[in-house]
């Protein structure tokens, strides 16, 4: 009778330490699924909200300025793109190249060349641990492969990371923004590569009786040349316009990505801040734009490059970015001739 006793008892204790490990291993695969679900984010497991949750919240509640503002713009861009855009297609991978992606943080980065982009991925770096934005140089911020883009995920992940993290991108008023890429890749000693693999095509196809050293070397285009070949159908048809002067909605597709917040370079400081709290890293700072020793800021840079073109082409080429215009809602500069 003592055995039997003893022997009931040693079977309750075993079924019980059975019991309590199956729910121990429960416990740690639900954790890791949730882990999983969170990739490894500082915001898993309810230490801090993600940024979309913290955006939201300020939606709920008492919005400040700044989520005002940004809820505005959000509304305005939907607006705009039910009213100009006719047909919805589905997302492609290439359409999502230029969005680059922060697991830990829960952020999605649509970069828009001449729109601050260089400082923005730098911020993305100091957040994947590589140190102070503004001591990470060009060269290290643009280089290939440092921060993964959305394109190279499988569609489910592309899909989760859509729903679940903030999506932003920064856009510029387009004519500043094109006479910007025009002075700095074109116009400007510096810029040899790019002027030898894009300004003697312009120069060979747009300058009658061109002096060869402009034939081979590329370095004296003029704006209008610049312009022509962006309005020439030859350009796009031969390849995509380069990143630098494509349309802003050409590279981040604002009307089939749905962006969390709209930053512009016009109001880039409290834009930036914005974002950085959202991301909840105090001690990280958006880097000061460097001191330019031009005399005339960006507006009055494009101002004085369009005042000798004609009309006629200034129309067209508000036509080719007519979307940009409307879809950040910018007005067409007060110095375009246009009626």
């Amino acid at each position: 009778m003592g055995r039997r006793s003893c022997c009931r008892r040693r079977l309750l204790m075993v079924a019980s330490l059975g019991a309590a490990l199956l729910f121990l291993c429960a416990l740690l695969l639900l954790r890791l699924g949730f882990k999983k679900k969170a990739l490894g984010s500082s915001w898993f497991g309810g230490v801090r909200k993600s940024p979309l949750q913290l955006l939201h919240d300020l939606d709920q509640g008492q919005r400040s300025v700044m989520a005002e503002v940004h809820q505005q713009r959000r509304q305005l861009l939907h607006r705009a793109c039910s009213r100009h855009t006719r047909r919805q297609r589905l997302l492609q991978p290439e359409d999502l190249r230029h969005v680059l992606v922060d697991d830990a943080h829960g952020l999605l980065y649509c970069y828009v060349p001449k729109v601050a982009c260089t400082n923005w991925k730098r911020v993305l770096l100091a957040l994947r641990g590589r140190g102070d934005p503004g001591s990470i140089p060009a060269h290290e911020a643009h280089a290939p492969g440092l921060l993964p883009s959305l394109a190279d995920f499988a569609p489910a992940e592309v899909n989760r990371r859509l729903r679940d993290y903030l999506a932003f991108l920064f856009v510029r008023e387009p004519f500043e923004r094109l006479a910007s890429a025009y002075r700095n890749k074109l116009a400007r000693p510096h810029s040899a590569a790019f002027q030898q693999r894009y300004g003697t095509r312009i120069v060979r196809r747009l300058r009658p009786h061109a002096q060869p050293d402009a034939l081979a070397r590329g370095h004296d285009v003029r704006f209008a040349e610049f312009l022509a070949y962006l309005l020439d159908p030859r350009t796009r048809r031969q390849e995509p316009f380069n990143e630098h002067w494509e349309r802003a909605h050409a590279l981040c597709h604002p009307c089939l990505v749905r962006y969390d917040v709209v930053g512009k370079f016009e109001t880039l400081a409290d834009d930036a801040a914005f974002v950085l709290d959202l991301v909840g890293e105090p001690g990280l700072r958006f880097p000061a734009p460097p001191r330019r020793p031009e005399k005339d800021p960006t507006r009055d840079q494009a101002r004085r490059l369009f005042q000798d073109i004609s009309p006629f082409y200034q129309r067209r080429l508000f036509d080719l970015y007519k979307m940009d215009f409307l879809l950040f809602n910018y007005s067409a500069p007060s110095y375009l001739r246009l009626h």
